[in-house]
C-alpha cells in the first residue's frame, strides 16, 4: 500500500509539473506573428523544412544538423499537406507554419520534463525526479526558448532520452538500456552537435563497476552496442552527412572555426565565457537552483562515486569547453541543465532527509517547500516571459502606426531589426514602401563621400557602414523615413571605440530629423536595459512590458524630403 500510495502522489504530482510546463511553453507562442524577428528562427530550420518540398531531403545545410528540420518537414506534411499547401500557406501568411513549428518545440520541450523524471527516479528516487523536472519546467531558459523554432529545446529530448538509458546502464545494465543511451545520443547530436556532451554520462555508466551486471554483456560489449546505435540513429536522423560527406565536413570545420573566433559582433561581452555562462546560469535556470546543483554535484561525488562520475564531469566539462570558444550566448547553456536539474534535486532530497527525520509525511512538506524556493525565481520569470510574448511586438506597433501615417511607395530606411518582408502587407506581392537596402555600403564611413561602387555587407557590420553623411544621401535620393531599433544603436553605444561614425550618425539623425513615433518595450517608470545578447532579445528583466526594442520612427526634413 505504501508503494503504490507513493507512486500516486508521484504520478499526480508529476501531471501537475507536466501540466504547468506546457502550458508556460505555449503562453506567447504566437508572438510576433506574421513577422518573424527572431533572425535566426527566420533563417534556419522552418524555412529549409519548407524548401525541402521543393529542393529535395537534402539540406544542403549542416552548419546545424537537420532532425529538428526534418521532424517539421514532416509536421507540416501531416497537417498542411503537400508542397503546393505548404508553399502558398509559408508564402501567403506564415501564421500556421510558425505556431506548428514553435509548438513541436513546446511539446519536446514538455516531453524531456517527463523523460529527466524518469531519470531522477532511476538514479535518485522519485521525490529528486520530481523536483529536477519541477525546475526545469519553469526555467526561464528552456521555457522562453520553447516559445521559437529553434533546435535548442527540441534536443533536450533525445539528450534526456540518453541520460535514462545512462540511468539504466548505471543501475542495472540491461542491454535495451545501451540501446536506449546510444539512439538517444545520436538523435540528440543529429539535432544539436554540442548535445554530445552526454557521451561523458554514457562512458561514465557503461565503464561503472557495476555495468554490465544486468545481462551478459560486459562493459566493453555494452559500449560498443550503445556507440553503434549511436552512430546508426545519428545516420538515421542525419542521413546525408554520409551521402554528402564532403558537404557535411567543410561545413563543420567551417561552423567549428566561426566559434572558435573572438567574439566578432559589435557590442558583444568581453569578460570572457567562464564568467559569462556562470552569469547565465543565475537567470537561465535560477540563483538557488544554481547553488544546489553545486551543492549536489559535492554531495553525490562524496556519497557515490559512480552516479558522481555520471553527473559531475559532464557539466564542469561542457562549461570549460564552451566558455573557451569565441563566442558565446545564453541558450547554448541548454544542453546541461538537465544534469543541473537532477543535482539541484539531490541537494532538496538530501536536505528534506536531514531536517524532517523519520517523519515521513514530514519529509513530504520539506520537500514540497524546498521544490518551491527552488523554482520561485523561475516561475515568477518565466510567468512574465507569457506576460511579455503575449502583447504586440514594438516592431509590430511601428509597423501598425507606418501603415496609417507613411505613404505608400514612400522611401523608407529600415535598420535590421525586422526581417525583408516586414516592408510588405501579408499576402501582398509587392512591397508596401520602398526599401532602401540596409545593408548596402553607398558612402564610405570615413570620409562621407560617396562610393563609385556600392558594396553589400553582413547583418554584424551594419553599423560599420553607419556615418552622418547618411543622412543627406538619404534627403537627395527621396528616402524620408528612418526606422531605428535599439538593439541595432545599442550594439554602438555598447563598443563606442569601435564605430565612432555610427556614433556621430545617430547624434545627427536625432538632431536633424523630427521624431514621429516611438515604441518603448519597457513599462512606465523602467529602463532601459543596457544592451547584451541575451536580455535585450530574451526580454527577461522584469522592467519589460512587451517584446521588441525601443522603435523610433524619424521624418528627414531636406532635399527631396522637404516638400
Amino acid at each position: 500500500m505504501r508503494v503504490a500510495g507513493t507512486r500516486a502522489w508521484a504520478w499526480a504530482a508529476l501531471s501537475g509539473v507536466l501540466a504547468l510546463g506546457l502550458g508556460l511553453r505555449l503562453w506567447g507562442i504566437a508572438q510576433g506573428l506574421p513577422y518573424v524577428y527572431n533572425l535566426d528562427e527566420s533563417d534556419h530550420f522552418l524555412p529549409r523544412a519548407v524548401a525541402m518540398f521543393r529542393d529535395g531531403l537534402n539540406p544542403h545545410y549542416f552548419a546545424n544538423p537537420p532532425a529538428y528540420t526534418y521532424l517539421l518537414h514532416v509536421a507540416l506534411a501531416l497537417w498542411i499537406g503537400g508542397a503546393t499547401a505548404v508553399a502558398h500557406t509559408y508564402a501567403h501568411d506564415p501564421r500556421e507554419v510558425y505556431v506548428l513549428a514553435r509548438v513541436c518545440a513546446a511539446l519536446l520541450g514538455t516531453i524531456a520534463l517527463w523523460e529527466l523524471y524518469i531519470v531522477g527516479s532511476r538514479l535518485l528516487g522519485r521525490a529528486a525526479g520530481l523536483i529536477a523536472a519541477a525546475i526545469e519546467a519553469v526555467a526561464f531558459l528552456p521555457v522562453y526558448y520553447s516559445h521559437l523554432a529553434l533546435n535548442d529545446v527540441p534536443t533536450l529530448a533525445p539528450l534526456t532520452l540518453s541520460l535514462i538509458g545512462s540511468a539504466g546502464i548505471l543501475r542495472r545494465g540491461r542491454g535495451r538500456d545501451h540501446l536506449i543511451a546510444g539512439v538517444g545520443l545520436g538523435l540528440a547530436c543529429a539535432t544539436k552537435y554540442t548535445a554530445g556532451i552526454v557521451l561523458v554520462p554514457l562512458l561514465a555508466a557503461a565503464l561503472a563497476p557495476r555495468a554490465g551486471q544486468g545481462d551478459a554483456w560486459g562493459p566493453a560489449a555494452g559500449l560498443a552496442v550503445a556507440l553503434a546505435a549511436a552512430l546508426a540513429s545519428f545516420l538515421a536522423a542525419n542521413p546525408f552527412s554520409l551521402l554528402d560527406l564532403h558537404a557535411f565536413g567543410a561545413e563543420l570545420a567551417h561552423e567549428s572555426a566561426r566559434s572558435g573566433e573572438a567574439q566578432g559582433k559589435l557590442g558583444a561581452p568581453r569578460g570572457g565565457g567562464l564568467l559569462y555562462y556562470g552569469w547565465v546560469l543565475t537567470w537561465g535556470l535560477g540563483w538557488l537552483p544554481a547553488l544546489a546543483a553545486l551543492a549536489g554535484a559535492v554531495l553525490v561525488w562524496g556519497r557515490e562515486r559512480a552516479l558522481g562520475w555520471m553527473l559531475v564531469p559532464a557539466p564542469i566539462l561542457f562549461m570549460i569547453f564552451m566558455g573557451l570558444q569565441g563566442r558565446y550566448f545564453g541558450r547554448w547553456l541548454m544542453p546541461i541543465i538537465p544534469i543541473l536539474c537532477l543535482l539541484a534535486g539531490v541537494s532538496a532530497v538530501w536536505l528534506a532527509r536531514r531536517l524532517a527525520g523519520a517523519s515521513e509525511g514530514r519529509r513530504r512538506l520539506l520537500l514540497g517547500g524546498l521544490a518551491a524556493v527552488l523554482c520561485a525565481q523561475g516561475l515568477v520569470y518565466s510567468i512574465h516571459a507569457g506576460l511579455v510574448l503575449s502583447r504586440e511586438d514594438t516592431r509590430t506597433l511601428t509597423r501598425a502606426w507606418m501603415v496609417a501615417h507613411v505613404p505608400v511607395s514612400a522611401g523608407v530606411v529600415v535598420e535590421p531589426v525586422v526581417p525583408n518582408d516586414w516592408v510588405t502587407d501579408v499576402g501582398a506581392e509587392e512591397p508596401r514602401w520602398l526599401k532602401y537596402p540596409s545593408l548596402t555600403v553607398v558612402v564610405d564611413p570615413a570620409s562621407g563621400a560617396p562610393l563609385a561602387q556600392p558594396y553589400r555587407v553582413g547583418i554584424e557590420d551594419y553599423e560599420r557602414t553607419l556615418s552622418p553623411a547618411l543622412i543627406p544621401w538619404y534627403e537627395q535620393h527621396g528616402f524620408c523615413w528612418v526606422v531605428s531599433g535599439s538593439t541595432e544603436s545599442g550594439r554602438a553605444l555598447a563598443d563606442p571605440g569601435e564605430v565612432p561614425q555610427a556614433l556621430a550618425y545617430y547624434r545627427a539623425l536625432a538632431a536633424d530629423a523630427r521624431v514621429e513615433f516611438t515604441s518603448s518595450p519597457y513599462r512606465a517608470g523602467a529602463g532601459p536595459v543596457p544592451f547584451g545578447f541575451d536580455w535585450s532579445f530574451d526580454q527577461y528583466p522584469l522592467a519589460y512590458e512587451r517584446p521588441g526594442p525601443v522603435m523610433t520612427v524619424y521624418r528627414l526634413l531636406g532635399g527631396r524630403c522637404a516638400a
